[in-house]
């Protein structure tokens, strides 16, 4: 099996947990109304000002109108992703179950970004059984030896935000445009220095 790719699927799984759990909390204080748009609101509700804030309070979506299911919804798949990504996401089609909850975690109120996040997660879980073939070149020597760096910066990067955004609002804020673009340039790159890795410390396959 493929250890450097199963740690980054776990990690990512896991972060998507996380932040599907503080989305249905929040979502689970605003109680049993319903939300005023169920394609895009502010899972945080008031007072929270979307304009004001970094994580312009965490937007998500939903296919049910009340918070209060949509919360409970949100914190079970949550849990479930966090689970499944720890102990299972190596099993036959664990990668696929991964990427199958987040999904349903977008549809329930988890945010935007953190079932991306599990989605990725679960595409790389997909391959964790796979056999590795051929001789790793020298790009992909290269790349195993950024390991595991990427996704130590990316890690960083997303629980970083919270206690930053919590002292220095105004400064994140201006700078979210480079967070966005950490965020979507690591995720990949977890995966192939993950994948380089594998496949440099296993060049016979396994």
């Amino acid at each position: 099996m493929r250890k450097a790719t199963r740690i980054v699927s776990a990690s990512f799984g896991i972060l998507a947990g996380i932040a599907g759990l503080e989305h249905g909390y929040f979502e689970i204080l605003q109680g049993n109304t319903r939300p005023e748009a169920m394609m895009f609101f502010s899972s945080m509700g008031p007072p929270c000002v979307p304009q004001e804030i970094w994580n312009a309070c965490e937007p998500a979506m939903t296919i049910l109108p009340n918070f209060l299911i949509t919360g409970i919804l949100t914190v079970t798949l949550g849990i479930l992703i966090m689970i499944w990504s720890a102990a299972f996401v190596q099993r036959k089609n664990g990668g696929a179950i991964l990427a199958l909850l987040s999904v349903a975690l977008l549809l329930f109120g988890g945010g935007f970004f953190p079932p991306l996040i599990g989605i990725v997660g679960g595409v790389a879980g997909t391959k964790l059984n796979k056999p590795l073939t051929g001789k790793p070149g020298s790009v992909t020597r290269f790349a195993a030896g950024l390991w595991p760096w990427p996704l130590f910066i990316f890690i960083v990067w997303i629980l970083g935000q919270f206690p930053v955004g919590y002292f220095f609002n105004d400064f994140l804020k201006s700078i979210m445009v480079f967070g966005l673009f950490l965020i979507l340039t690591m995720l990949p790159v977890s995966i192939y220095t993950a994948h380089a890795n594998d496949a440099y410390m296993a060049p016979k396959g396994e």
